[in-house]
């Protein structure tokens, strides 16, 4: 799997593990609303999870830069690779036209350098 696979793949993993964070907020929520368990313990433990959350968004933004730098990174390359391959056919082809005006000019003196 390629680098930039990778970081696709935990990116989308850490997008899941916010989507079951904000639940277990939910979850929290409704046992608070059902007075099973107090204030002050479900504020206790719904901060601990936003921390959580917030460690996860931002490792996440983390991977979505060095993604975007590595796909920049790739086209940049390929565009190197692009360059090289025009610059390659353009001393070709001008090395043909050398070979053919020689060819000519040494016709021209018959054959005599």
């Amino acid at each position: 799997m390629s680098f930039v696979g990778r970081l696709e793949k935990n990116i989308v993993k850490l997008e899941k593990n916010i989507e079951k964070e904000h639940e277990k907020i939910e979850k929290l929520r409704i046992k608070y609303e059902s007075h099973k368990i107090t204030k002050a313990e479900f504020n206790v433990k719904k901060s601990h999870i936003e921390s959580k959350i917030r460690a996860m968004d931002s490792r996440m933004r983390v991977l979505q830069g060095g993604l975007a730098k590595e796909k920049r990174h790739l086209e940049e390359k390929m565009e190197e690779k692009i360059k090289k391959k025009e610059e390659k056919a353009k001393r070709k082809e001008d090395g043909k036209i050398r070979e053919k005006a020689y060819f000519e000019w040494s016709e021209k003196d018959g054959g005599k350098i």
